[in-house]
Order: C-alpha cells, then structure tokens, then sequence
C-alpha cells in the first residue's frame, strides 16, 4: 500500500534527511538565452533573466470554466511507496519542511544537453553535456524516488546526473545553468554507460528499496532498450551504470525505432510501446520473463498509471489492462496527441492538435471521456506532471509551458534547444506507481 501525503515534489520527502511539429532527429531553433512569461493561453509575453515578469488570469475553455485570477497550484495528496518513519517527511509520520527541490528534466536533443529547471521558480539550474561527443541526440529522460536523473541518448548511451550537489562526484566544476555549461564531463554526472544501438530511445527507473540508514531509496535499477536489426531491454545498475541483464525480444520488428517509450508498474516491471501500431512489450524485474501483446492503436505517447496500466497516445488513445489483457480505446479524444501521463486526479493528459489549434487535452481515465481543453500557444509533445498538479507540455520551439488544469493558467520557460522530451521528466509517474519492488 502507499502512503498518501501531501507532498510538492520527489525530494519533499528528503527534508529531513539533510538534502533531500519537428518528428526525431530533427533539429530545432537555437534559444538565444533565458527568459519566463505568465501567459493567458494563446498569448505571448516574454521575460528576461529567468524570472517570472508578469501574471495574469486564465482564459482556457475547460469543462468546468476555470475561473480567472493568479496562479494557485493545485496540491494533491499523493500517493508515493511506503517507507519506514524516523526520516521526517520522508517517512510515513507528520515529517514536515518545505520540499529540498523539485525540478524537470529536458532534453535539448539538437544540443546534446539536458536541462533541470525548477518547476516552482522557473529558473534553469543547470544544463549538461550527456556525451562526450556532444551529438549523442539525447531525448527521454528518468528520474528516480530520490531526485536523480538519467537520460537516453537516441545514437546510443544512457547517462545518469545527481539533483543535489552534495550527492556529486564534483560540485565545484558543475553547471550553474543554461549558460554555463561545462565540458564533459560536469561534475554532477555520475556514469554514462556507453551503447551500439542503431536506436536507444525509453528509459524507467524502478523504485529500489528505502533504507532508513541513508534515508535514500537504494538498489534502484534503470530499463532501457535499443535496437539494431532486433530488439533487446536492458536493465542497469543505478548506482554504479553496470549492465546487469541483457534481454532480447523475440518476434517483435525493430522497425528502426525499436521500443519508442517506456515507464514502470508498481513491482518495477517493464512496459514499453512502440511507435505507430506496433506491440506492447512486458519484461518482469524478478525473472526477465517477456510477454508481448499488439497494440490496437497507434501510438506515440506512453504512461502507466496509479492502476499498473500501460496507455498509448497518439490518434487516439488506448489503455490496457494486465489483468484480463484488454484494450479499451477512445479513437477520437486524442487527436494527433504526443506524450501523456495521468495526474492525480486520475486525469490522463494529451498534448497535440485538437480542433483548428493546438492543445492540451484532459481525459478521464476511467470514462476515457474528454472534459478539458486548454489552448497552447505551440505544439507540444512531451508531456509530465509535477508535484504541484501542474502539467508541464514541452514544445518543439523552444518553450516548455508550465499550466495550471485549474485555471488554465501558463507558464512559459523559454530558452531550450530543439526540445524533445517525452518520458518521466519529474518523477511524478514513478511516485504514482506504488511499490517500491523488493
């Protein structure tokens, strides 16, 4: 069972503790510096220095008419995998403090960087080379129960960076943010792990195991998966990046892409997608056995939610059930929808073309009705939550839109690189899904 609490991001719980449309490939437009704006929807207001410079209320259509007015974040009560108390708001008691931090993660694939950026602040933390080439394309990002990310570049390697300084190997020589970056390797990296896949695209971490001693989940591992002229899974050691299993996947087409996307159930499984109408592909975290069903629906996009069940999002939008393997679909909702990812309210959301413009589209999970859409003032793909309810949708351009479903209010942090990011870019969809495994 998980314990709910009211927490407003990954490494709340740490408090205590003492710290804690452009298809792939192609390259998107320089950002030319830093800047946030408080947008209504469909509006443009641009900042300067990494601060917010105006505020204004919201004017989305919804289904239950937001009201006007200054951005008021949402707080829910979470749900996160149970850890013993004597950790403060880490554990299961009262806990307290303000969160430590609570950032997302995105790719600037053109770059070969990844940003982490404040999801309260809106400043941009830090940027880091992923490679050593630089020209790796990275693109879907991970981050773990204890605020670390890992990022898989698309020509092949994963690379994992610590959130906190003083979990780094090298604090002194780290990026500062979106400006400063360092030469490989920065000094918060701790391991890549270097591939020769033709295609490495997903990547999920599992939840690991807490230990009251440190006051971290430990023994996390990391899924991703490449392919050549086959498909193969491959599970990391998150500590160290040793590749600890290897798993092919027979009778699935490689297709190029491979597996597209990937995200992890409540006993850490593996479930990934594939691009268009491929196959759905399980691979279980005790024995590395492989079960694989067809997709009844194109797909893009992929999440599992709080119920250990895998969606697909592009054209229409798809949710499968293990227990009695059944797809049920919604063939319109999700028009030419992207990433996606359910929020707490168990509200999958869509980024993608909707109408005559672009959008972000709210559907019920259990209803697979749609009951909001909020305008966007660009296409967006890459779609996550964060610990406040707020949706994030990262844009081709160079924009991630931070938006209030409430209000229907934006956000806008400006300055990404050829942005590409769909994936668990702040650790929500891991939170949600219950665990941890051991």
């Amino acid at each position: 069972m998980a314990s709910l609490r009211t927490v407003s991001g990954v490494c709340a719980l740490l408090t205590a503790c003492g710290g804690g449309g452009r298809p792939d490939g192609q390259d998107g437009e320089s950002g030319g510096g830093i800047s946030v704006s408080i947008t209504n929807p469909g509006t443009d207001a641009d900042g300067s220095g990494g601060t917010a410079v105006a505020t204004t209320g919201a004017s989305a259509d919804s289904a239950d008419g937001p009201a006007e007015g200054p951005l008021q974040p949402p707080k829910f009560d979470i749900p996160f995998p149970d850890a013993p108390t004597g950790c403060g708001a880490f554990g299961g008691g009262d806990g307290g403090g303000a969160p430590d931090f609570s950032y997302i993660w995105v790719a600037n694939s053109s770059e070969g960087t990844v940003s982490k950026i404040n999801t309260q602040s809106l400043i941009e933390e830090g940027r880091y080379i992923v490679r050593a080439d630089g020209i790796g394309s990275p693109s879907r990002t991970s981050v773990n129960l204890n605020g670390d990310m890992a990022v898989a570049n698309r020509s092949s390697g994963v690379t994992k960076i610590y959130a906190r300084a003083e979990d780094c190997p090298d604090a002194a020589n780290s990026s500062t943010g979106g400006a400063d970056i360092k030469p490989w390797q920065d000094g918060c990296i701790a391991w890549f792990t270097p591939f020769a896949y033709a295609s490495q695209r997903p990547l999920a971490w599992t939840q690991g195991e807490f230990d009251t001693g440190t006051c971290r989940y430990e023994n996390t591992k990391l899924w991703t998966s490449g392919a050549n002229a086959s498909i193969d899974v491959i599970l990391i050691d998150g500590e160290t990046g040793v590749v600890e299993q290897t798993i092919p996947i027979p009778g699935v087409a490689a297709n190029y892409y491979g597996i597209y996307g990937a995200a992890v159930d409540s006993q850490g499984n593996f479930w990934g997608s594939q691009l268009s109408l491929g196959s759905l592909v399980q691979v279980k975290l005790a024995d590395f056995s492989v079960t694989v069903w067809p997709m009844n629906q194109p797909g893009y996009g992929m999440t599992v939610d709080s119920e250990g069940r895998p969606w697909t999002c592009s054209s229409a939008v798809a949710r499968f059930d293990p227990t009695d393997q059944s797809w049920a679909s919604n063939g319109t909702a999700g028009a030419s929808g992207g990433g996606c990812m359910v929020d707490a309210d168990g509200i999958l959301w869509v980024g993608g073309y909707a109408g005559a413009g672009y959008n972000l589209l709210g559907i019920d999970s259990e209803t697979l009705v749609l009951t909001q859409t909020i305008p966007l003032p660009n296409y967006a793909k890459g779609i996550s939550i964060d610990f406040e309810g707020n949706v994030w949708a990262v844009s081709y351009t160079a924009d991630a839109y931070r938006v209030n479903p409430t209000t229907g209010q934006i956000d806008t942090f400006t300055g990404l690189v050829g942005p590409y990011t769909y994936s668990d870019m702040t650790g929500f969809a891991l939170s949600q899904a219950g665990g941890p495994a051991g």
